[in-house]
C-alpha cells in the first residue's frame, strides 16, 4: 500500500507551508483589488470586536461568514485558521459574495481538533446558499467521520470553488450534492478519501456544472472510497474537462447514474494515469439510467486496470440501463497489469446505442478492445490497434501509433503515423485535446491528438 507514504508526504507539504506562513506572517500585501460591495479582511492578528478593515481586521473567517451579505468580499490574509466555517447568507447573481485568499498570500484553514457537526459536512460547508465564490483557500487535515470532506456544497446554486488546495480529508476534498449552476475549477486535491466515503472530487444530483482544470493526485487508501473525479446519482448537463487524475487506488473518473436518471455528460482532454484501476469507466451501479454521455479527446495511460470501462457491476437490480454512449478520439495506452488490461472493455449487456470511432488502442495489456457483452446499435469503427488482442469493428488500422515519447507521457503522433487522415468525421470533435481544429490535414486523424501540418 502506499497510502502512508503519500500521508507522510502531504503532512510534510503542509508542514513546508507552516513554515513559509510562519516566516511571512504580518508582512503587508498589495492592496486588494476593486469591488462593487463591502472589502472585509480577516487576519490570526485580529479581533473579532473590531470592525475588520484592513487596519483592524477580524480574527476568524467565522466572523466573516456571518457578516458577509451580497456584493461583499473578504480577503483572508496569511496563517492558520483553525474552525469550521458555513456562510450564513447569499449572494445574488449580480452580487456574489466572495471568500479569498489575500493576493499573494496563502490561507488555511485547518481542521486539526475542530469538531464537524454531525455524521456529514465538511470544513468549510455551503448549505443552502447562492451565489458565493470561495477562491485560492488551503483546506486540510479534515474530518473524523466517514463523509467529513475539505469543502461542501450541498443544496446550493451558483457556486465556484477555484484555485483552492486540500489535503488529507477524510472524504472528499471538493464535495457538491444536490447543487445547480456549479464551477469546481483549478484546485489541487490530494489525499482525499483518507479512509472515508465518496470520492476526491464529488458532484452528485447536481445539473449545470463543470469539473475543469483540477489536479487531483495522491489519494487514500481507497478502502471505502476514493475514485479520482465522480460525477453521479441524477446529475446533468455538465462537463469533466482539462483534468489531471493520478496516483489513485481506484479508478480516475467516474461517471455512475446510480440509481437516478443521468445523462448529457461530457468528459473530454483529461489526462488518467497511474491509478489502481480503471482510468475512465461508465456506470448504472443501482439501475438509474445513464445516457448522452460523450467521451473524447481524453488520455489513459499506465492504469492498472482498463483505459475505459463500460460496466455492468453494481447492486443486484434487473438492469443496468445505458443509452447514447459516444466514445471518440480517444489515447488509451500501456492499461493493465497482472495479465489484466483492456484499451476499452465493454461489459454490459444494457449498454445501447455506444459508439467507439477514431480511438488509438495501444499496448494494453490482455486486448486492446474488448467486446463481453453489449446492447443493441453498437457502432464500432476506425480505430487504431496496436498489441495483443484481434482488432474489433471496422475500417481500423493497424500498427505502432508514432508517439512522440510515451514514456514522458508524450502522446502527440509524428506525421508517418497510421493514425494520420485516417479517422471519420462522424461525431467527431471539432478540436483535439490542445484546442487544435480538426481535420489538419486531408481528413480526420485517430487519437486524442491532430497531427497540425505546417502551413
Amino acid at each position: 500500500m502506499r497510502g502512508d507514504p503519500r500521508r507522510a508526504l502531504a503532512l510534510a507539504v503542509l508542514a513546508v507551508v507552516t513554515l513559509a506562513l510562519t516566516a511571512s506572517c504580518g508582512e503587508s500585501g498589495p492592496a486588494g483589488p476593486e469591488i462593487g460591495g463591502n472589502a472585509y479582511y480577516v487576519s490570526p492578528d485580529g479581533n473579532d470586536d473590531d470592525p475588520g478593515s484592513a487596519e483592524r481586521p477580524w480574527e476568524t473567517v467565522g466572523k466573516a461568514a456571518e457578516t458577509l451579505i451580497a456584493g461583499d468580499t473578504v480577503y483572508i490574509r496569511e496563517g492558520y485558521y483553525y474552525e469550521h466555517v458555513e456562510p450564513l447568507n447569499s449572494g445574488t447573481e449580480e452580487h456574489p459574495i466572495v471568500y479569498t485568499a489575500y493576493p499573494g498570500e496563502t490561507a488555511a484553514l485547518d481542521g486539526t481538533g475542530v469538531t464537524i457537526p454531525g455524521e456529514w459536512g465538511g470544513l468549510v460547508q455551503l448549505y443552502q446558499v447562492s451565489h458565493i465564490e470561495i477562491l485560492g483557500l488551503v483546506v486540510g487535515n479534515v474530518g473524523t467521520e466517514d463523509n467529513h470532506c475539505g469543502i461542501l456544497v450541498d443544496g446550493c446554486t451558483d457556486i465556484q470553488v477555484r484555485d483552492c488546495y486540500t489535503c488529507d480529508t477524510r472524504s472528499s476534498g471538493i464535495g457538491v450534492w444536490d447543487s445547480s449552476v456549479i464551477t469546481v475549477d483549478g484546485n489541487e486535491v490530494e489525499l482525499a478519501c483518507n479512509d472515508g466515503e465518496q470520492e476526491c472530487i464529488t458532484v452528485a444530483g447536481t445539473s449545470v456544472f463543470q469539473v475543469s482544470n483540477n489536479l487531483v493526485h495522491w489519494g487514500g487508501p481507497g478502502s471505502i472510497g476514493g475514485e479520482g473525479i465522480d460525477v453521479k446519482g441524477g446529475s446533468s448537463a455538465g462537463s469533466v474537462y482539462g483534468n489531471e487524475v493520478c496516483y489513485l487506488n481506484r479508478l480516475g473518473i467516474y461517471v455512475d447514474a446510480w440509481d437516478k436518471d443521468t445523462g448529457d455528460i461530457s468528459v473530454y482532454g483529461n489526462v488518467v494515469h497511474h491509478c489502481a484501476d480503471d482510468g475512465f469507466a461508465l456506470a448504472s451501479e443501482a439501475g438509474g439510467l445513464l445516457h448522452n454521455v460523450s467521451v473524447f479527446n481524453n488520455i489513459a495511460y499506465d492504469n492498472d486496470n482498463s483505459g475505459l470501462t463500460v460496466a455492468s457491476w453494481g447492486e443486484p437490480v434487473a438492469s443496468h440501463p445505458m443509452s447514447q454512449i459516444v466514445i471518440i478520439n480517444n489515447t488509451f495506452y500501456s492499461n493493465g497489469s497482472d495479465s489484466w488490461g483492456v484499451g476499452i472493455s465493454l461489459e454490459n449487456p444494457d449498454a445501447d446505442y455506444v459508439e467507439i470511432r477514431n480511438n488509438i488502442l495501444s499496448q494494453n495489456l490482455y486486448a486492446q478492445i474488448l467486446v463481453e457483452e453489449v446492447g443493441t446499435g453498437l457502432e464500432v469503427d476506425h480505430n487504431l490497434y496496436d498489441g495483443t488482442g484481434d482488432p474489433y469493428g471496422t475500417q481500423y488500422q493497424q500498427g505502432w501509433p508514432g508517439f512522440v515519447n510515451p514514456g514522458d507521457g508524450d502522446f502527440h503522433i509524428n506525421s508517418g503515423s497510421p493514425a494520420v487522415d485516417n479517422g471519420s468525421s462522424d461525431s467527431a470533435p471539432a478540436d483535439d485535446f490542445e484546442g487544435n481544429p480538426r481535420p489538419s490535414g486531408s481528413a480526420y486523424d485517430i487519437g486524442a491528438y491532430e497531427y497540425v501540418f505546417a502551413l
